[in-house]
């Protein structure tokens, strides 16, 4: 029997210090999607990245494109951003030459945060060495893990301030799980989830949420106890649902299953701008330890109900349908919305929310009719081009 892989850590007594926080224009914006590659036969995933990198080279675009995880996986970024307007502009532009790249390869770009037939033990992990040492570390779980989210990044003025908004913005991560949700189907199945990739992401040991400081001193003193293990080497190790990043100065809010359609994602990333804006200029609540004791249940309901879901109110332990929370929370944003030119998207959701229609619908109502994975996944791709 083959021996398991030792994979080295840290030596615990080598301190390991965390990064300073730097500056970033209050509320600015980046988003990343991660996205599907699949062949046009029978529209399961296909390892085309590192050609689809080669072609996309040719091109200057905003932002950036980069392997992931597996090699039918890509994830694009965009730069950084003032209004979700320029975002939509810039991942309208990757997504266009995306397209193009993907038609010369005979292949096809899809959104959605799971692929609804893929077999995770025919997927290939991509030759980086993060990649290679993390396969190593977690086994199975890393081909698992080929699973697609957005990325939500949101300036902050200062480190603090970013402590305080990640802790202001859990308690709308039920809000942003169910809104996104795109993720029904694995492996063939419809999991009666809507969105079941966030099950793959609970499985990672340092996966959850930060823990609950509101000072970049104390959580430095945290980093430094982690670090100490050996367990954790960078911010990188953390998978929590929304984390600091002091190289950008930013939060990262990571619960979002990958769109359908780049629109959809820009009018995410605008709720969370109008959210921002509102914790920042109204200061509306302080986050408490307590606001965490129904923390997991919203998830789950949320990630098994979608719009559907329950929500437990964390100040006043209310029960009410989560659509009407959303809808009541995009109300209470709508001003920063509109000075942020965010109005479009926020409109659209609180629509959404009203009639209980997200991606994790649109897929279930396409498989309904259609009777074939395949053929949902084909018509998912012709959405994310915009030709539905």
């Amino acid at each position: 029997m083959d021996k398991p892989v030792q994979v080295p850590v840290s030596n615990p007594a080598e301190p390991i210090v965390l990064e300073p926080f730097q500056k970033s224009a209050a509320l600015s914006l980046g988003v990343e999607l991660e996205l599907q590659l699949v062949n046009t036969h029978d529209y399961d995933l296909a390892p085309y990245s590192d050609e689809m990198l080669r072609l996309m080279a040719k091109y200057t675009l905003p932002g950036s494109v980069v392997p992931e995880m597996t090699s039918s996986m890509i994830e694009i970024s965009t730069g950084v951003c003032e209004t979700p307007s320029q975002v939509l502009a810039e991942l309208s532009q990757i997504r266009d030459a995306l397209v193009k790249c993907a038609d010369k390869l005979n292949i096809a770009i899809v959104g959605g945060g799971t692929h609804p037939f893929q077999l995770w033990h025919e997927r290939r992990i991509y030759d980086r060495p993060r990649f290679r040492e993390l396969s190593e570390l977690y086994g199975y779980l890393s081909k698992q893990f080929t699973i697609f989210g957005q990325h939500v990044h949101v300036g902050c003025p200062d480190p603090d301030a970013a402590l305080l908004m990640l802790h202001r913005m859990s308690r709308y991560i039920p809000h942003f799980i169910a809104l996104s949700a795109s993720s029904p189907f694995v492996q063939g199945q419809d999991t009666q989830f809507d969105s079941a990739r966030l099950n793959s992401v609970f499985a990672f040991p340092m996966s959850g949420r930060a823990p609950f400081t509101l000072s970049w001193d104390e959580f430095g003193q945290f980093f430094s106890k982690t670090t100490r293990t050996g367990v954790v080497k960078s911010m990188k190790d953390f998978y929590w649902d929304i984390r600091p990043k002091p190289e950008y100065g930013t939060i990262e809010i990571r619960v979002f299953d990958t769109p359908l359609t780049v629109e959809r994602a820009a009018a995410l990333a605008g709720f969370v701008q109008a959210l921002a804006s509102w914790f920042l200029h109204e200061q509306p609540f302080m986050p408490q330890e307590d606001d965490y004791m129904v923390y997991t249940y919203n998830r789950f309901q949320a990630c098994r109900f979608g719009l559907d879901a329950v929500y437990v109110d964390p100040p006043t332990g209310q029960h009410m349908p989560l659509r009407d929370h959303i809808v009541q929370t995009l109300r209470r944003v709508g001003d920063h919305a509109r000075k942020l030119g965010a109005s479009h998207g926020v409109q659209l959701l609180s629509e959404d929310a009203e009639l209980g229609t997200n991606d994790a619908r649109w897929l279930r109502e396409k498989q309904g009719r259609e009777r074939l994975l395949a053929e949902v996944v084909r018509q998912g791709a012709l959405r994310f081009r915009g030709r539905e």
